[in-house]
């Protein structure tokens, strides 16, 4: 069984219902069991900027998916909760499902990243993941991610927790 952070973001339609239902989706057989799930947070949009704020939250998934079903089966529940696959990169949409950390695995395909190649430069990614495990340690830059949030200004990034 692997252990795995998941993000999830909207920032269109009922965006908080947009991340319940997409955490009750991975809550099913054959993708896994959720074993934690952080706070919900507001966030300022990164990298494309003139869009709604999003709705972020991180879910901690026990699973016996190897990376590439488990990536195959978070596409397939972002299509079924309304996420084109035209959407503009960063831009808005339905739903986003990342696939943060995969136990301490560290894999880089056309595919898949793990870990997330931006997860330390994101607030809205690390802030969830530490609400649910504070004792996490990024597999590649050896660092603890409350350390990793902790050197990222607020300037830009801003987070509201709404839960």
């Amino acid at each position: 069984m692997a252990v795995v952070y998941i993000s999830l973001g909207s920032n269109m339609g009922r965006r908080r219902e947009n991340c319940l239902r997409a955490l009750a989706e991975l809550n099913q057989a054959p993708v896994g069991s959720l074993t934690g799930r952080s706070e919900f947070y507001l966030s300022q949009p990164v990298d494309c900027p003139r869009q709604n704020w999003f709705v972020n939250a991180a879910a901690r998934l026990d699973t016996r998916l190897d990376p590439f079903a488990l990536l195959d089966h978070t596409k397939r529940i972002e299509t079924q909760l309304g996420r084109r696959i035209n959407d503009v990169r960063f831009g808005p949409r339905m739903i986003d499902l990342d696939i943060v950390l995969y136990d301490d695995q560290i894999l880089d395909t056309p595919e898949l990243t793990i870990p997330h190649p931006r997860m330390h430069k994101r607030r809205f990614v690390l802030r969830p993941i530490c609400d649910i495990d504070d004792h996490i340690v990024h597999p590649v830059l050896k660092e603890p991610l409350t350390q990793l949030l902790a050197g990222i200004p607020e300037s830009g990034q801003k987070l509201i927790r709404i839960t």
